[in-house]
């Protein structure tokens, strides 16, 4: 059995609030838990509203596959106007 962590550090550039960053990070959630098989759930930086780190784990048979997955969740988050990718982690248990 391989457990998945990756970590994702997110900028919001438009938020101006708090009530702005959570209606990002919430469309990005279900985008997220909508599309992959993995949970997801923002970890830190709560109070920040300009900035968002995002937990997601992810559990498998095959360690390459869980990688695999991960990093293309990664290219995704990527492609997602309306959050900037600052830094991301992947971990392999």
């Amino acid at each position: 059995m391989t457990v998945g962590v990756l970590q994702l550090e997110l900028s919001i550039g438009d938020a101006m609030s708090l009530k702005d960053k959570r209606r990002v990070i919430k469309s990005l959630k279900d985008r997220i838990a909508h599309g992959h098989n993995v949970s997801i759930a923002e970890v830190g930086a709560l109070d920040e509203h300009r900035r968002s780190i995002m937990g997601v784990a992810m559990v498998a048979n095959d360690s390459g596959y869980v990688e695999g997955a991960l990093s293309k969740l990664v290219d995704f988050v990527k492609t997602v106007p309306s959050v900037d990718l600052v830094d991301y982690q992947i971990d392999l248990l």
